[in-house]
């Protein structure tokens, strides 16, 4: 497996389902997709080893946990090149608040999705971790005040 092309109908009712919930049971997830358990157990192995499932997560509530205050972070660094398109990277990768990390194009190089107890919390942040990147040009920050939509899983 390597193509969108090569899932059916019925790889794709697995992948719809388990993104509702990862927490089905081989026999429960099999009932829904109407297949005994064996070629679901198969099917799923496969799209598992084809890279079409990543992996399962538990999806926590941020707000419960003092992790509420979201913030995306439009980032331009100095300059830019292989090399520091990596080190940035991997200093990314080292830092918990930041949940999601893209490479964008337009006037910035970066976006980051950075979970905070507060604004206080947040400006100790860009003061003492964002702002100790030696490659950091200009940041702007834009701050969440509601989520409207968040959805974990693609459309199939």
């Amino acid at each position: 497996m390597g193509t969108f092309d090569k899932l059916d109908k019925v790889d794709l009712m697995i992948l719809r389902t388990l993104q509702e919930n990862a927490r089905l049971t081989t026999k429960e997830l099999a009932a829904r997709v109407n297949l005994s358990s064996t070629p679901v157990f198969e099917r799923l192995k496969r799209l598992e080893a084809g890279g079409y499932i990543k992996k399962y997560i538990a999806v926590l509530d941020a707000e419960k946990l003092n992790q509420g205050f979201i913030v995306f972070c439009r980032v331009k660094l100095r300059r830019l090149n292989r090399d520091i398109a990596a080190d940035f990277s991997r200093i990314v990768q080292e830092i918990p608040e930041v949940t999601e990390c893209y490479n964008i194009s337009g006037s910035y190089d970066y976006l980051l999705k950075i979970h905070a107890p507060n604004m206080k919390y947040y400006q100790e942040f860009i003061l003492n971790v964002l702002g100790t990147i030696e490659s950091l040009g200009s940041l702007e920050s834009t701050f969440v005040m509601a989520e409207l939509k968040h959805q974990y899983g693609i459309s199939l």
